[in-house]
């Protein structure tokens, strides 16, 4: 079973808690409620119906709490956490996440697919339109790119569009990443992403959520789990939203929550730019550069995947190398004897100032 739960919860104790959080309209809430009136899940499964309605319960919940079928979920979700990778993090946990724990509505279980300890780093988190266009894809990997390859950990929501092009800009420079879904942890959505989920976690990152490990797709989850998004993140970077994104519902809260909220502009004729735009006009920062953002957290030591990065010298080596001839990003990692997550991390800069450029598949600098 996972040391997660360790500190100080008997098995017995712990299964209690998993039978409460199956039970249908209990959220965070009244699950805290519950626990605060009774001292122990245990103790509340045991007391009387009327006990619960005193609390201003509905039957709702209180009914099934002796069921079989909730026991079984309860049997089953330890079973599950044998496996070594799998963890249950509590909200009286010392190891749970210390700035989501500052949520009125934290949720009271986390379950945790990979490395629990990923919760605790510094995090930013990068969204956006599940529709977004081929730029926009690029720009949410670079800057993905560019912070993972800088120590920060990547955290988003796994979904089409812009979560997965920043959960593999992440990978790519062999650095961290968060998934937090709006399903089960047992009921990957949407599938497409079934591989980039498990490379998450192979790669020493984690898929999180406070959902029943068998819960399916339902459509008032995903805004549900946007809390969760900003409230593990110092910032929250919206690359390309329309109006109606849920995008703009994570921005919205990390504002709440006393996060840092970014916005990328674009063009006044693109759908896609128009709640980025509204985003800057309510008092995001407007990003052209990954800059502003580390100007907003410098306080925050992000450690890089492969240690402390040094700042290149001037005149540019990398620049130098391309002007002579195109080359790999590996092969600039063999002849300038950088590391290949440093190589990626300068070249994304040196993309975004428009220095060098990717064609067919190389690197060449541009003059100027």
């Amino acid at each position: 079973m996972s040391q997660s739960f360790s500190y100080a919860i008997s098995p017995a104790e712990c299964e209690a808690r998993l039978r409460l959080h199956s039970l249908p309209e209990l959220g965070p809430r009244r699950f805290r409620k519950l626990l605060t009136a009774f001292d122990s899940a245990s103790a509340a499964l045991s007391a009387p119906a009327s006990a619960w309605r005193a609390l201003g319960l509905p039957a709702a919940c209180a009914e099934p709490r002796r069921s079989a079928e909730v026991r079984e979920r309860a049997s089953a979700a330890l079973a599950w956490l044998e496996a070594d990778a799998h963890h249950l993090l509590m909200w009286d946990d010392p190891a749970y996440p210390g700035l989501l724990a500052e949520l009125n509505d934290a949720p009271p279980l986390l379950f945790v697919a990979g490395d629990p300890g990923l919760l605790e780093r510094p995090q930013l988190a990068v969204v956006g339109s599940r529709r977004a266009s081929r730029p926009g894809l690029d720009t949410a990997q670079r800057f993905a790119r560019s912070l993972a390859a800088g120590g920060f950990v990547i955290t988003s929501g796994l979904a089409l569009g812009i979560d997965g092009a920043a959960h593999r800009g992440a990978l790519e420079v062999a650095g961290k990443t968060v998934a937090v879904l709006g399903t089960g942890l047992q009921c990957l959505y949407p599938a497409r992403h079934t591989q980039l989920a498990a490379d998450i976690v192979e790669q020493g990152g984690a898929l999180v959520s406070e959902l029943p490990l068998e819960c399916p797709p339902h459509a008032s989850n995903f805004p549900r789990r946007n809390r969760i998004i900003s409230g593990l993140s110092l910032g929250v970077l919206v690359v390309e939203a329309s109006p109606s994104s849920g995008s703009l519902i994570t921005a919205r809260l990390a504002a709440e929550q006393g996060r840092e909220v970014y916005a990328i502009p674009g063009s006044i004729h693109h759908p896609g730019a128009r709640g980025c735009h509204q985003l800057i006009r309510d008092g995001a920062t407007l990003v052209e550069s990954i800059e502003h953002i580390l100007e907003a957290l410098r306080g925050w030591q992000a450690q890089p995947p492969g240690g402390p990065l040094s700042a290149p010298p001037q005149p540019h080596p990398l620049l130098d190398l391309l002007h002579a001839a195109p080359h790999s990003s590996e092969a600039l990692a063999t002849a300038s004897g950088w590391p290949l997550s440093a190589v990626l991390a300068a070249l994304t800069e040196l993309e975004l100032d428009g220095r060098v450029a990717c064609e067919a598949g190389c690197w060449v600098g541009r003059a100027g």
